[in-house]
């Protein structure tokens, strides 16, 4: 008897819970961009994890038809490492904001780079606290105090002089930690945000993806049009397993780059370092079991 081989197309993962994001929220890009990634790579819904934090953004895991957690804030990849760690085969998917990723949770990001694990981190990253009305997160572009800005108050009530402390470089911070998969998207171009999810969920190890997804509401400074004004292309001459290009891309001082930014094919996971564990210990166990049967029958 032949079983037919299912195929998932992107409604497959639709599920029947319908987005609330504000009309024009650049998280409706990222969802589509997430359904498109999950079609190409044939994730089975039955064996595919969606973990979040807490945000606009994490609500996500609802509308998405696989297992989901929404977990508490800035702890998405913990609860995403316990569920990769334990059960290695599923195919786990981490999604957030900028201040749920890079503010409470930021802690965990470099330890999540250092396991290795084979999950993606999707961050959408709106440069604010969009759920709670408009707080600065770690991305927040507001000038400095001490340079005596001008900001609109009725936009930035928490920040109506300027920050107190720098803003914080999410990719940067990323390849300064060696995370294997570095990549940053952008809302509105789902398709070539969804070819680089498509690469990110095939990489062997953690990848992480910072995805530009402007929120109407809350920040009316780093709008859709502002992005389509300040980010760019990776040339098709960059080397992405060149770290210090990618530090370099990544710092870039005057735009933003779209695309794969770094990427370490060689770095093992920490399944792999276990599988050798595993196998070192058995190979001893049989040695010694082996040499007791020889000395004592």
């Amino acid at each position: 008897m032949t079983t037919a081989t299912l195929t998932y197309t992107p409604k497959s993962y639709k599920s029947d819970l319908k987005p609330i994001w504000c009309p024009g929220c650049g998280d409706f890009g990222v969802l589509s961009a997430l359904y498109k990634a999950m079609a190409q790579c044939q994730l089975d819904p039955n064996n595919t994890v969606v973990v979040s934090g807490i945000g606009c953004s994490s609500r996500l895991p609802g509308f998405v038809s696989t297992y989901g957690f929404h977990s508490v804030h800035g702890r998405a990849l913990p609860v995403a490492t316990g569920i990769k760690a334990s059960r290695p085969e599923l195919n786990v998917i981490v999604v957030g904001g900028d201040g749920d990723g890079y503010s409470i949770g930021g802690g965990h990001l470099p330890h999540a780079a250092r396991r290795n694990l084979n999950m993606t981190y999707l961050i959408m990253n709106n440069n604010t606290y969009g759920l709670t009305k408009g707080q600065v997160s770690p991305t927040s572009m507001i000038p400095r105090a001490s340079s005596n800005p001008k900001i609109d108050p009725k936009r930035w009530r928490t920040t109506p002089y300027g920050m107190v402390e720098d803003h914080l470089d999410p990719l940067a911070l990323a390849v300064a930690a060696d995370c294997s998969f570095v990549a940053r998207g952008f809302s509105y171009k789902p398709n070539v945000l969804a070819d680089i999810l498509v690469q990110a969920i095939s990489h062997k190890g953690f990848s992480l993806i910072d995805a530009f997804s402007p929120c109407p509401t809350m920040n009316q400074d780093q709008t859709d049009d502002y992005y389509k004004n300040m980010t760019f292309d990776i040339p098709a001459d960059h080397d992405p397993s060149n770290k210090t290009a990618a530090f370099a891309l990544a710092t870039h001082p005057t735009g933003y780059p779209i695309g794969v930014i770094y990427k370490h094919v060689n770095k093992p996971s920490m399944q792999d370092e276990e599988a050798s564990i595993r196998g070192r210990f058995t190979n001893d166990l049989t040695a010694t079991i082996d040499s007791l049967f020889r000395r004592y029958l």
